[in-house]
Order: C-alpha cells, then structure tokens, then sequence
C-alpha cells in the first residue's frame, strides 16, 4: 500500500476506525496500540488530539472509545438535505433499470415529504413532485418508513387519522416487516400502485425509495421483477452506513 502522505494525519484516522471496530465499550490503551500497529506513547498523544476535537473520548474505567464529534459526522453526512444529491444515482439506477418513475422520501411529522423524483423514458403522470407532501399512511414510502417502528395502538391511530382504519395500517406494516418491501395500490391515485424500500442506518430509518408504476405493472411476476430491482441495484450505490431490509 502506498504510503500516507502525512503519516501523523494517517495515524489518527487509523485511531478512529480502531475505535470504532471496539464499539460503545471502547478498549484500553493497549489494546487500541496494538490494533494499530504503533506504540502506546504514540497512540497516546493521538489519542490526546482526537480527545481535544471531540473525535475520542475515556471511559470512567480509562478504555477510549469514539467521541460525539465522530458520530456526529455520520450524522451531518446523511442529513436530510444531502440525501438527493447522496442518493440520486441510486435512484438514477433503479429507474433506468426498470423503466419507471422512482421517489426519495422522508418522513416528517405524519407526512412523507419527497426529496427526489427521477422520470423514466416512459411518462407516468402522478401527483408527486419534490416538495410535496402526502399522509405516510397511505403510501408505499411512509409505511416503509413506519414500519422500522414498533408503533403502539395510539400511534398508530395518530397515523391512520380521517377516515383510514389503524387496523388497516397495522396490516399494511406487518406486512412490510414480513417481507421488508412496504407497497400501496390505487389507495392515492386510481390505477397507481407504489413500492418501497426504507434505507437503514443502524436500524433507524432515515429515508426511503419507491417505484411507482399503473397496478398492472406492480401485481404478480411484473411486481417481484420491480421488488428484485430495488435489492439488486440500491445496495451498491447506497452511501457507506445505508442499508435496505434484508430479503425474506
């Protein structure tokens, strides 16, 4: 491997991905120094700077672990407002494989808010459009989102609100649990049917993608041809951190 240009840069950073392969509980001077290869009073001072910035942090028993600067990273990274740019030739990909119309959405409050909307070649005219909202509980997105949640009869009456039965959610959420793809048909728009994904980051749901397409294009052997698409082709154009449900 070709050799860092700036080796105390490059052992600081070997530090944080030692710290964060320790995880929570973090690991003692020693072993952390020969994790990464260098000596205890060297680590030590590295471990001193990254303390100073927030990037590492002691234990009350003195083990080292990451620091609120570290994880705050990953945080700012995937913020809500980088998602599009983040995750835009993902959703590029999944359109041109599959010919349809693909949204990015997030929830906010009871509501799905599309960040995202990639036409395929083939016109599909919905309602979405970037900025616009719609009730999480009726769409293939917000339910993909709802789903990472164990959501109690209170919650889910609040998302079911008007005239939508919480039982008629609760099932749709089994549902996507069951088999980690959330999906609507003609329940917005008459004759439009949506799937979707949620993106996982540590088990949160911090977004979602759905291929939205006429019904007959989602039913049967055509909607598992769909469903294949979003796990074959999301995965590896996903940020680092981002996962989808495995399959089921």
């Amino acid at each position: 491997m070709e050799a860092s240009p700036l080796g105390g840069v490059d052992k600081a950073l070997l530090a944080l991905d030692t710290l964060a392969g320790f995880g929570a509980a973090g690991a003692p001077l020693a072993a952390l120094a020969q994790a990464v290869g260098v000596s205890k009073p060297t680590l030590h001072r590295t471990l001193a700077a990254l303390r100073h910035r927030g990037y590492a942090e002691q234990t009350p028993d003195g083990a080292y672990r990451l620091g609120p600067a570290a994880l705050a990273l990953g945080s700012t990274y995937l913020a809500e407002e980088n998602l599009p740019a983040l995750l835009h030739p993902a959703l590029t990909a999944l359109s041109e494989k599959t010919d349809e119309l693909v949204h990015l959405g997030v929830l906010a409050g009871r509501e799905v808010v599309y960040l995202d909307k990639v036409e395929p070649q083939r016109a599909v005219r919905v309602w979405s459009a970037v900025g616009r909202r719609r009730a999480a509980a009726t769409t293939a997105l917000g339910r993909a989102l709802l789903s990472v949640h164990d959501l109690d009869d209170a919650a889910l009456a609040r998302f079911a609100g008007g005239d939508a039965r919480p039982a008629r959610l609760r099932e749709a959420l089994a549902e996507a649990r069951r088999s980690g793809v959330a999906g609507e048909t003609e329940e917005n728009e008459p004759g439009i049917a949506c799937i979707a994904v949620p993106l996982l980051r540590a088990g949160r749901a911090v977004a979602a993608v759905s291929i939205t397409a006429p019904a007959e294009r989602l039913r049967g052997e055509a909607r598992a041809e769909r469903v294949a698409a979003l796990r074959d082709v999301l995965p590896p154009l996903l940020p680092a951190g981002l996962t989808i449900p495995p399959a089921r």
